[in-house]
């Protein structure tokens, strides 16, 4: 259902507030350079830090930019159910193509909880679901067993498996089958996810290098591992460099040298330090992304 380069959005702020012109340029810039799908407010789009009327403005903004382009994927997650619930009507009104749900974080449930979880979001709403599994950010890590019995629920697709477990995908593919949709949550590996079964990935890097992160998805399903291989190796240090801090300080930085946005975040995330910033531009330049 969902498969390609699918962009990660930064939310661009403007003197602490959203900023939602810089926002919708930089989605349909996106869909110009080829992404093949977009997710507004998601970790890298800082939702942690989103009013929920902020929250649910940006996913309105995305839908309305992306004008059915390109598919939609509205984050929705929270560790209050109740409140992903709220999150996930929104997006199914505002025309979202999907949600991404992220495990509850803090609260730490058991599989028992995560099940039941995700099945009261499903109840809720008619709207594809795509999990998120990002232990290193939640500590609670769903197993292929427990996303196997959501997987049985008409409306819960897929999984944005951030666990950079490569081993992951097959047992996945193998225990669901080839139709529920993998999308890797970690760029450096995108590749070896691909051929272990996956079917794109929620890029951050695609922030600032869109077109070279489609045209690597692009040239995988016309099975030209010539260009794969070249694309994956010009593209490993962007990686490397969007993770030098915490996301999405570093990608933030890189999209403001590009001039897509301002260089702000919001507390508890602060700006980049002199090193990072040193190394962003370094990496930009030689990708071919500054001059």
């Amino acid at each position: 259902m969902f498969s390609g380069s699918i962009v990660a959005l930064i939310t661009p702020f403007r003197d602490g507030k959203v900023d939602d012109k810089a926002f919708q340029s930089l989605v349909d810039w996106q869909i110009k350079s080829g992404s093949h799908g977009v997710v507004p407010a998601g970790t890298t789009g800082e939702s942690a830090t989103l009013s929920p009327a902020e929250h649910r403005r940006v996913i309105d903004l995305c839908v309305e930019a992306a004008g059915g382009r390109v598919p939609v994927i509205a984050g929705a997650g929270s560790n209050a159910t109740a409140e992903a619930i709220e999150f996930t009507r929104h997006a199914q009104k505002a025309g979202a193509n999907a949600v991404l749900l992220v495990t509850p974080y803090y609260n730490k449930p058991t599989q028992e909880g995560l099940y039941q979880h995700f099945k009261a979001i499903h109840d809720s709403a008619d709207i594809p679901i795509i999990i998120y599994n990002i232990p290193g950010r939640c500590v609670v890590d769903m197993t292929v067993a427990t996303m196997g019995r959501l997987a049985r629920l008409p409306n819960i697709v897929g999984v944005k498996d951030a666990t950079a477990d490569l081993v992951r995908p097959l047992r996945t593919r193998i225990e669901i089958g080839p139709e529920f949709c993998q999308l890797s949550g970690e760029d450096a590996t995108v590749v070896a996810f691909l051929a272990q079964g996956g079917h794109g990935c929620i890029s951050v890097t695609a922030n600032i290098a869109p077109r070279d992160c489609a045209d690597l998805h692009n040239a995988w399903q016309a099975g030209d591992m010539a260009v794969v291989t070249r694309l994956r190796d010009k593209l490993l240090p962007l990686h490397q460099a969007m993770f030098a801090e915490s996301n999405p300080a570093p990608v933030k930085f890189g999209a403001s040298l590009l001039g897509l946005c301002r260089d702000e975040l919001r507390l508890p995330l602060v700006p980049v330090t002199e090193t990072t910033r040193d190394l962003v531009r370094t990496t930009m330049t030689a990708a071919g992304l500054l001059t």
